[in-house]
């Protein structure tokens, strides 16, 4: 399929330099959009942005990832365990490995701010 878009030019010089991969991009970020209106993390920005926002430790352990992230990671996980992952599909594993990595660092701290935070 062939779609024609009129963009800034801004945007096109930014596209021209990853070209090849044009339609990882466009599906990532529709994987974001569409994860917006779900409950939970998504992706390397919400976690970020809630991140910078300063929550407490409290809404940090809280922080869950979306149904539609855990679906994702689920078919990924089966689609490697029957017919292997695509270099595209390996790179997205590698992200929410390390999206993982973030929110675990990040709650570890938390845990660690609350029992500082208790009388003994």
């Amino acid at each position: 399929m062939q779609v024609t878009f009129d963009l800034p030019d801004e945007v096109v010089a930014q596209l021209n330099l990853f070209e090849d991969k044009l339609p990882q991009i466009l599906e990532l970020g529709l994987r974001e959009l569409n994860a917006v209106t779900q409950v939970g993390f998504s992706g390397l920005a919400e976690v970020l942005e809630f991140l910078a926002s300063l929550p407490t430790p409290e809404a940090i352990i809280a922080l869950r990832p979306s149904e539609t992230l855990q679906t994702q990671i689920a078919n990924l996980l089966e689609k490697n365990r029957t017919v292997g992952l695509s270099p595209g599909d390996e790179q997205l594993w590698q992200g929410y490995q390390y999206l993982e990595h973030i929110v675990r660092m990040a709650k570890a701290r938390a845990f660690l701010k609350l029992k500082e935070s208790q009388p003994e």
